[in-house]
């Protein structure tokens, strides 16, 4: 059996291979970073948390732990923030970072979209309000916003997006050289600043829409200007493994770009319109292998899109919103599961079940699933296991030296 090894930041080319041999089904390995999983892979999207008119908030603080918030359509753009030339209202991204600091949560804030005011084409349409897609005017507004959120914010948000979904025409309309000379001037003042301040890319989407924008935001320099790649790895209606092939591009873009070094996080993804899957079980086990499959080809961080989404909660239905749906206690049982162990590996064999070894300082478990479905596969003896837990449900004696596997992944514990 081959071992190919990779880390989150480095050793891209033996990820690629990794990725292709695993997706072939040959017994190859996926060897991931061999550092515990930190809590910080597991991001989150809230949206309604903090009402912008001062109204009481939709969505109160999750009931699972939320490492890391990325602020986005959450009211905290630059419109929100500077709805008129030189007026600024910071009180919801006060009230946010209030809250996220009480709950331990870092925050990623996304410093996208252009006010009417200062907008290029302030008649044009976008996916919020007119102008908002476009390019600022004056370039100079542009800085003096980036100077007035890193100057009332340094040391309480430690990252910095710039843009959501360039390649998009409801978030950009301006060029990709417009796009880059925002980046050029905001990564400077934020870490004149703050120079502990994280800068992320702007997060191109949509397949091979986002590899292409990427690549040649890279050729033209981009990736001097951040200190991380960002993408969102959206599939459609296909299952978390499909994310796998374009994980694999975007490596092998940042590769021949000389930014391979860099980490790679998924700022936004998740399953939306059509959705199928509304707050079930098959969508819980759509939110687990994305993290751990993420995790295991090197993506060092991934936030959910998202909790309170009319789309698909992970909260609840319920109008209290204080019920975890499947979806919602997925997330907090993957935590459980993952952080602080190490992944020594993750591969899929000939049936298409997924195997991944965790290793808790020294005491070994394994998760397996198959997104085909229902799967009987052998126990190795070697695993001397003595339980298993199904995702959504308690543990259980393993009898035997068999086990039925399907979509939900399954944590098996040895002796």
């Amino acid at each position: 059996m081959t071992v190919v090894r990779g880390t989150n930041s480095i050793g891209m080319i033996g990820a690629f291979l990794a990725i292709f041999s695993v997706l072939a089904g040959d017994g190859t390995r996926l060897v991931p970073s061999q550092q515990p999983i930190p809590a910080s892979l597991f991001g989150m999207h809230i949206h309604h948390l903090v009402s912008p008119k001062g109204r009481e908030a939709l969505t109160p603080w999750p009931t699972v732990n939320i490492p890391e918030w990325r602020l986005w359509d959450a009211h905290l753009t630059w419109p929100d923030i500077e709805p008129t030339k030189g007026v600024w209202k910071f009180d919801t991204l006060d009230k946010s970072l209030q809250q996220a600091q009480a709950h331990g949560a870092d925050v990623l804030l996304t410093l996208g979209l252009t006010p009417t005011w200062a907008s290029a084409r302030p008649q044009e349409p976008s996916g919020y309000k007119p102008g908002y897609a476009a390019e600022p005017v004056d370039i100079q507004d542009w800085r003096d916003f980036v100077t007035a959120v890193a100057t009332r914010y340094k040391g309480r948000v430690h990252e910095y997006e710039i843009g959501n979904e360039p390649n998009l025409h409801q978030f950009w309309t301006g060029s990709l050289d417009q796009m880059l000379a925002l980046v050029r001037e905001a990564s400077p003042i934020i870490h004149g600043i703050d120079p502990q301040a994280i800068i992320v890319s702007p997060s191109a989407t949509k397949g091979a829409s986002g590899v292409k924008w990427l690549a040649e935001f890279l050729q033209k320099g981009g990736g001097q200007y951040v200190d991380v790649i960002g993408f969102h790895f959206y599939v459609n209606t296909q299952p978390p493994e499909s994310m796998l092939p374009l994980i694999k591009q975007i490596q092998q873009t940042m590769a021949d770009n000389g930014a391979g070094s860099k980490p790679l996080w998924d700022t936004e993804a998740g399953w939306l319109d059509p959705n199928p899957y509304p707050n079930n079980a098959l969508l819980a086990a759509y939110l687990a292998r994305a993290y751990i499959l993420q995790w295991a080809v090197g993506v060092q961080r991934f936030y959910w899109y998202s909790w309170d989404s009319h789309n698909m909660t992970v909260d609840s239905s319920d109008p209290t919103l204080v019920t975890l749906t499947p979806t919602g206690r997925a997330y907090g049982i993957m935590q459980t599961w993952l952080v602080g162990a190490r992944m020594d590996w993750c591969s899929q064999d000939n049936s298409h079940t997924w195997t991944c070894e965790l290793n808790r300082q020294g005491a070994l478990q394994w998760i397996v699933w198959n997104p085909d479905g229902p799967k009987t596969i052998s126990v190795p003896s070697s695993w001397h296991a003595k339980d298993f837990t199904l995702l959504l449900q308690d543990a259980q004696p393993l009898n035997g030296s068999s086990l039925d596997v399907g979509t939900n992944p399954i944590l098996v514990t040895s002796e």
